[in-house]
């Protein structure tokens, strides 16, 4: 292996080069053993700049441990430290070296897409490398992997908190942990590191539980009505059509349970109008892709008029989209009108609120939680933690008010004593 080196600082210092490195890295000799470090540096000339002030640094730390030991040894000396075989000046603690933060980034970004292509949806992996682009980079950046702990993390959230105008939700700092947890799974895969910290939200226990937002069966006329005027009555006449698509979609959507970025991606050749075996009524077999892959759903009757009514309109191509970009423009103008915005806990209602209307307006008229879940391809677990309109209707009030009828006991008579 071919090696350019060079020497200066009175041969103090040795810059050099292998042929299979890009960078220049720089060595010395201290306190009886090297030191190596890579100065990140291409140019020859400013990699002896940076070798040169990472030497002064090096000696500035040796020559403040030397005078704190001298100090020590001479309070001893004048008796204000107690003299004992045992004690010992605690050394700095060393600073960690090695590949950065931005280097282990980079190389999670350039494989996770490649690693997980057709296993996890494209616009995941980007959102993976916009929170590390817009703010983990700009806190951790050029730190070395091997200094991140729990505690550099806590600091970063309370950074996040208190420096941001607005400030992050629980779920958006989750989100910016996992993906921090991965680029420090790769540092850890690649041996730069030698465990992966626990960098879990300190403090959490059981969290409070909220209920998601949706319509109740009164909140949901009221808003299918207006949406119903707006196609008779629209504000401008060149809107008409946008108007009567988003009547459709809040139709479609509350009878289906999709989510909102399922029904962007629905194409006509992805549904399909049956008649169904079990029940005898007519409605839609969906194919959806989602996050989680190909499911499938069935949904009520409601759906079918809204779908013939788009496919008319549109003259939908097999290939062609559904409803698209969600029209959240739309939906904010109508809630705003109708002070629907927020439920009574000042949760805010979207689109995916149209997705939790369905399922609870299926649980509280009966149906099976099993077979909600399947077709709404989520868990039972997340049904029962995050859905709570049905457990009205689970709750048996007849064994809920019980009375037990107690026995009386007998007095003993005066003849038996």
């Amino acid at each position: 292996m071919d090696i350019q080196s060079h020497t200066f600082m009175d041969g103090r210092v040795h810059v050099y080069k292998r042929d299979n490195s890009r960078y220049w890295q720089c060595s010395t000799y201290m306190h009886g053993r090297n030191h190596r470090v890579s100065t990140r540096e291409e140019s020859l000339v400013l990699a002896k700049d940076a070798a040169k002030d990472w030497y002064m640094t090096l000696y500035a730390d040796a020559r403040s441990q030397r005078v704190d030991s001298r100090l020590a040894l001479l309070m001893r000396k004048a008796g204000r430290v107690a003299a004992s075989p045992d004690y010992k000046i605690s050394p700095k603690p060393k600073k960690e070296t090695g590949p950065s933060f931005r280097e282990a980034a980079e190389k999670f970004m350039g494989e996770y897409r490649i690693i997980t292509q057709g296993q996890r949806n494209e616009a995941w992996a980007k959102e993976h490398e916009r929170r590390i682009k817009t703010h983990l980079m700009s806190f951790f950046g050029d730190m070395p992997v091997a200094a991140i702990n729990a505690g550099l993390v806590q600091e970063y959230r309370v950074q996040r908190h208190t420096n941001s105008n607005k400030k992050p939700s629980r779920s958006t700092l989750h989100h910016e942990t996992v993906t921090l947890r991965l680029v420090l799974k790769t540092a850890h895969r690649y041996g730069w590191i030698a465990q992966v910290p626990d960098i879990s939200a300190p403090y959490k226990t059981s969290g409070k539980v909220n209920h998601r937002a949706w319509f109740s069966p009164e909140e949901y006329k009221a808003l299918y009505e207006a949406s119903r005027d707006r196609t008779k009555n629209p504000p401008r006449e060149r809107d008409r059509t946008a108007w009567e698509d988003f009547h459709d979609y809040i139709l479609f959507m509350a009878n289906t349970g999709l989510r909102p970025d399922e029904a962007g991606r629905l194409e006509y050749r992805d549904v399909t109008i049956v008649t169904d075996q079990d029940s005898g009524e007519r409605l839609l077999e969906i194919e959806v892709r989602g996050k989680r892959g190909v499911g499938y759903c069935k949904s009520m009757t409601g759906a079918i008029l809204p779908f013939q009514r788009m496919q008319k309109r549109h003259s939908g191509q097999p290939t062609a989209r559904i409803f698209g970009k969600t029209p959240a423009h739309l939906l904010n103008q109508v809630l705003s009108e109708l002070n629907l915005k927020h439920d009574r806990d000042g949760n805010v209602r979207t689109a995916y609120s149209l997705r939790h209307t369905y399922i609870c307006l299926r649980l509280m008229e009966g149906a099976d939680i099993y077979q909600i879940a399947k077709n709404c391809r989520t868990s039972v677990e997340m049904i029962e933690k995050f859905y709570a309109a049905h457990l009205k209707n689970t709750l048996d009030a007849s064994a809920i008010n019980v009375r037990k009828i107690r026995k009386k006991v007998e007095k003993p008579r005066k003849s038996d004593r």
